[in-house]
């Protein structure tokens, strides 16, 4: 099994990392024989919502870290713990944690910043030309950081107008897809689907994920 990294932003699509994309992302790799090692950032979480209402909870806190683990059973490491060197390539799902807790970019737009660490993390993987690939609304990570040092990213987060443009404003470039699509950047070695971004049903966004999983396994 080849060894990839990847990194979780909370447990729940509202606040955290997308449950579904997280497992099927897992599923579809492990049956190309890449095994994901997890990572999360240990803070608290921008806020907690509940799933029912899709409220914020007033009062109530969690830890990204922490909630992450719920999803892979526990088998799951601090963010700074992860070096790229060990690893193959990078896989982020999505989920609003990873707009919310792994970068501002629901809170903030085009005036976004991302987790430090995570940013670094990037373009580590960049310059160790590792395949990175980011589902949903994680793209947006990828065209901030990438965009920022010139390397003019190609992504898509599906067909959000909005978005896209932010995308545009960091020297990025938006590819509209459909929910079982995959962006591919030959040059920067990424690849993105939309997922829930963009889809109807479990069976599109299953779809995507295992389009992406695929070309993954081909660029390892």
């Amino acid at each position: 099994m080849k060894k990839i990294a990847g990194v979780l932003s909370g447990a729940g699509y509202l606040d955290g990392a997308e449950i579904q994309e997280a497992v099927l992302t897992q599923l579809a790799c492990e049956r190309r024989g890449l095994t994901i090692h997890w990572f999360a950032p240990a803070i608290p979480q921008a806020h907690v919502v509940n799933h029912v209402s899709g409220q914020p909870v007033e009062g109530e806190s969690r830890n990204v870290l922490v909630e992450s683990a719920r999803i892979v059973r526990g088998e799951i490491h601090p963010l700074p713990d992860l070096d790229l060197a060990a690893f193959r390539a990078l896989i982020l799902p999505g989920g609003f944690g990873a707009a919310k807790n792994l970068c501002s970019f629901a809170f903030q737009g085009a005036e976004m910043s991302v987790l430090p660490e995570l940013a670094a993390l990037v373009l580590n993987g960049h310059a160790r030309h590792r395949p990175m690939a980011f589902l949903c609304i994680a793209p947006v990570i990828a065209a901030r950081v990438l965009g920022a040092a010139g390397h003019r990213p190609k992504v898509t987060i599906g067909s959000h107008r909005e978005t896209a443009l932010a995308i545009q404003s960091w020297g990025g470039v938006h590819q509209p897809c459909s929910a079982n699509q995959v962006c591919l950047d030959a040059d920067n070695r990424l690849l993105s689907t939309p997922a829930w971004n963009n889809a109807r049903s479990l069976v599109q966004v299953a779809a995507g994920i295992d389009k992406l999983a695929e070309r993954l396994a081909k660029l390892i």
